[in-house]
Order: C-alpha cells, then structure tokens, then sequence
C-alpha cells in the first residue's frame, strides 16, 4: 500500500532516504519539489514542459531507461529547459520482487543514458541490501506526498485533493508523466501551479542533496 503522505515513521526508519526538505532547506522562500516519474513520454511529458514554463517552475523528471532510448529528443528538451532528471530503472523493475544482481544491473543500464546522481525507485519497493548497494553512487530521493495521478479509480479532484491537503514547505510531491496517468495529471498539475505558484517556488532537487 502506498500513502497519499508519507508516514512520519517510515522516515525515520530509513532516514538515509530523502523523503522532504523541510528539515534541510535554510531558505527564507517557501520551495515545493515537483517530480515526474515514468517517463520522458510522447505528448505527455512535453505538456508538462509546457505547463511548468508557463509559471516559471522547475522539476525533477526521475526517467526510465528504456523511455530515454526510445524518445532521446524528448529527455534532450527537459535538460535544455533546465529541468533535473534522475535514473528511475531502465524496466521499470520492482525491487522487492527482484534479485540484488538483475535490480542493480537495470540501474546501471539507465546510467548509461541517464546522467544524474538521483534515483527513485519504481513502485518505492526494494529491500535494504539494494538500499545500501544504491547509495554508493546514487542519493535516493522518495517523497513525502503522493499525488495518486496513476489511479485511475480516483477523480481529477481528488488528485488535487490529495496534494492540497498535504503539501507543505519543502514536500516532494510525485506526479507521473504517463499516458495511465493523464486524465488526473492534466487537471492536477496546473490546478496546483496555479494555486500555489505566488506562495511556493517550485525547483529541481539537486544533486547534492
């Protein structure tokens, strides 16, 4: 099961993860951190790139390996635009259900397009011994809200509902720049621009995180 907030104790037993900066940020300016995970993905992810420079805001695209092979151009403009990007597996793999080897070896074949420090890992599944294997080379970066926007049993509204009633100063709310994703993702995403975009600066994460 995945939560719409992160609880807190799940935080704090893997607190080597990044799951908000609110802790971390010194910044007189409120700062939310918006991230696309899935693609980069025809039409979808160049809406996106579209609704984000219509208010100025930068985010975190966590791409899949096979996405960047497939649609190069695509993943070319989100760095062009100054946007961050971050490996999220080459197959989009689950961790939990995927021996250390093959997990790591899908990683590292995303590396190989993908040139960022950032990883996400798909579903939030994997187990502690890919964990540490991971953080060798990669900060990995989860969230503290969940947007919902690939369920497609939930309405538009209440995938906005889902980021309204838990964003805070420093969340990492998580979108999907999918086509399963993309009747809640074009209601949501610039519903929150345009909400929040006078209260909050919307930034890439950075690398040194």
């Amino acid at each position: 099961m995945l939560f719409v907030k992160t609880p807190v104790l799940i935080m704090k037993l893997f607190p080597e993860l990044i799951w908000h900066f609110s802790r971390r940020e010194t910044h007189q300016e409120n700062q939310i951190y918006l991230t696309f995970d899935d693609g980069p993905t025809p039409d979808v992810t160049p809406w996106v790139l579209d609704s984000l420079r219509e208010y100025d805001a930068k985010g975190t695209f966590f791409c899949l390996g096979r996405n960047v092979d497939r649609y190069p151009k695509i993943y070319q403009q989100i760095l062009e635009e100054g946007h961050a990007v971050g490996n999220h597996t080459y197959s989009h793999l689950k961790g939990s259900q995927t021996n250390n080897l093959e997990y790591i070896n899908d990683i590292e074949l995303a590396g190989t397009n993908i040139e960022s420090k950032l990883f996400r890992p798909p579903y939030g599944r994997f187990r502690n011994s890919q964990i540490r294997e991971i953080r060798k080379d990669y900060q990995i970066v989860m969230w503290d809200v969940l947007s919902q926007d690939y369920d497609q049993k939930i309405n538009p509204e209440k995938c906005f509902s889902n980021i309204e009633e838990n964003i805070r100063p420093g969340s990492i709310v998580v979108f999907h720049d999918s086509m399963k994703a993309w009747d809640n993702l074009y209601h949501a995403l610039p519903t929150m621009l345009e909400r929040y975009s006078k209260e909050y600066r919307f930034l890439p994460i950075p690398e040194s995180a």
